[in-house]
């Protein structure tokens, strides 16, 4: 495990998994606010990559290969399961569940969505969690977050509304607001999001496959 002592703040009750990389200036077990130190603890697996200006928060368990790129901030009460990727400038608000193998770009903003396995959601997409801000003491008991089915394909610049649910192996163009659930296997653009055409009717444009998606993890 690679840590530069003097730049890198290690909280209380952290426990890191094997070969981690630890950048200079990442702050990790950081206590909630009410929370004293120690009193949550931060759990990370093996070969995790954090980079610099990156704070991760007590009361999170993230599991194996997790990287972080730089000026990442995860709040508490997450779930993240193994080979996550959270992009530069991303930030991962409180009570989230991420999936094996998702890729979340840079400057996303999450906050109690659920997010499935082998997901990628591209550049400076946000997903919300309440329908009438702020400070209705019951939201967390409203719609709640987003929630995204295995093999989901988020373009950049997307807003995901509160509450909708985006089904299996769908895709989710550029620029687009979601305002409604979103069907299994299908491709839905603008905003308001609407249904254009089914995921098996794309066409890989160079010609290189009969169609996009003919690898992994989508076979």
């Amino acid at each position: 495990m690679e840590i530069n002592s003097d730049k890198i703040i290690i909280y209380k009750n952290v426990l890191l998994g094997k070969s981690c990389d630890i950048s200079p200036f990442v702050i990790l077990g950081k206590p909630p606010l009410g929370k004293s130190e120690g009193e949550l603890k931060l759990e990370i697996g093996s070969n995790a990559v954090i980079r610099s200006f990156t704070t991760i928060y007590a009361g999170n368990k993230i599991g194996n290969g997790f990287a972080t790129g730089q000026n990442v901030s995860i709040r508490e009460n997450n779930i993240i399961g193994n080979n996550v990727i959270v992009g530069s400038s991303s930030t991962i608000e409180f009570e989230n569940i991420i999936g094996n193998g998702t890729h979340i770009h840079s400057g996303c903003f999450l906050e109690m969505t659920k997010v499935g396995e082998n997901v990628f959601v591209g550049p400076n997409v946000v997903f919300t969690d309440n329908i009438h801000p702020m400070k209705c003491p019951r939201y967390k008991e409203c719609r709640g977050g987003p929630v995204l089915e295995d093999l989901v394909k988020i373009g950049a610049n997307c807003t995901i509304l509160p509450g909708v649910r985006i089904g299996r192996n769908s895709l989710i163009g550029a620029g687009s607001v979601v305002t409604k659930d979103v069907p299994p296997d299908s491709v839905f653009v603008g905003s308001p999001a609407r249904f254009i055409k089914k995921i098996s009717e794309l066409k890989c444009e160079k010609g290189f496959f009969n169609k996009p998606y003919l690898w992994e993890p989508y076979i």
